[in-house]
């Protein structure tokens, strides 16, 4: 094979960064077309780590996941979609009635929430996993992106608002603030993607 087509080849990678002219991205849409528009790939990443900061957990954030989460569930080749100890028992009739497969859906107690958090990123098993945390090392944030490489799973790191004045290694960060109709939803990093705040002018009702 030529050089080139090595090198064109190697670049494709979804791990490797480069800027607004990066790879192609594997995505699934969020639902929201404003918030497709800002987003590398049009959606989610389908691989590696997303940090969403919130005020306090239990406001709506995972509002902003249904869309992307009744897709993913009802693929054919549908995995796991994991919960690591939420902050509140989901309801299984609502996530029903917005689209989830209920069968696909996995929620973990763990008494140490972020090694079953890594673990089931990197099984391979997973479409996504969520899990909620107060206070990460960097390192082991890091450690959470490279098992989301691993896994080709979408991570989704639910942190307090104050974390956005700490560096991370996750491929996007944004902070979710609720509004009365809907959310502003700010980008604060983005891997060939736009920073910025949009406002979604309306959520699903939550789980």
């Amino acid at each position: 094979m030529p050089a080139d087509s090595e090198l064109a080849r190697l670049l494709e990678h979804p791990a490797i960064w480069r800027g607004r002219s990066a790879a192609r991205t594997e995505a699934v849409s969020t639902g929201f077309d404003t918030l497709d528009e800002c987003l590398p790939g049009r959606g989610w990443p389908r691989s590696g780590l997303t940090e969403i900061l919130v005020p306090r957990f239990g406001v709506g954030e995972l509002s902003l996941l249904l869309p992307a989460l009744a897709t993913l569930t009802r693929r054919p080749t549908a995995r796991w979609c994991v919960w690591v100890t939420p902050p509140l028992d989901p309801f299984a009739p609502a996530l029903a009635a917005h689209g989830l497969l209920l069968e696909k859906i996995l929620i973990a107690r763990a008494g140490t929430s972020l090694w079953a958090f890594e673990q089931s990123l990197g099984s391979g098993a997973c479409d996504v996993v969520m899990a909620w945390a107060r206070r990460l090392r960097t390192r082991e944030i890091r450690r959470l992106q490279l098992a989301a490489e691993r896994g080709r799973t979408l991570g989704i790191l639910f942190r307090s608002r104050s974390a956005a004045r700490e560096s991370s290694p996750a491929i996007l960060r944004m902070a979710v603030e609720p509004l009365p109709q809907g959310a502003r939803v700010t980008l604060l990093k983005s891997r060939g993607g736009r920073n910025g705040s949009i406002e979604i002018g309306h959520l699903p009702a939550g789980s």
